[in-house]
């Protein structure tokens, strides 16, 4: 089995400092981080992640806006993206699902249960 490698892109240091120690602990993979929408760009074409999960409410340029800067980068198209939302209700977040991710996760998480998470979610 390959180890598969993680892209958080998110503005708050807890959530990337969650990912990227529980997700090593937890499922063994590799965690990349990213701070902002430009930055996990710049990291995803040249990393090439398994998955990427992206913040929706980042300052200067918001998750929306990241993931279709990564749609339209042939080296990035194809990387599935999951969404991580502080919004509590699907209702909330509907309007993400026409973007086409591969789903919606709601902060706070339970660090725990996060790589059981993504394997649903991308049925791994």
């Amino acid at each position: 089995m390959t180890i598969k490698r993680v892209l958080i892109i998110d503005d708050e240091e807890s959530i990337r400092n969650v990912v990227q120690f529980g997700l090593p602990l937890v499922a063994d993979w590799d965690v990349l981080v990213a701070s902002s929408g430009m930055e996990g760009i710049l990291t995803a074409q040249t990393e090439q992640p398994d998955v990427i999960l992206l913040d929706v409410m980042m300052p200067k340029m918001d998750g929306v806006t990241t993931f279709r800067a990564l749609q339209q980068h042939p080296k990035t198209q194809s990387i599935p993206v999951i969404f991580l939302t502080a919004m509590a209700t699907p209702i909330d977040y509907t309007p993400l699902n026409p973007l086409g991710g591969q789903g919606v996760i709601t902060k706070p998480f339970n660090a725990l249960e996060l790589a059981d998470q993504i394997t649903k979610l991308l049925n791994w």
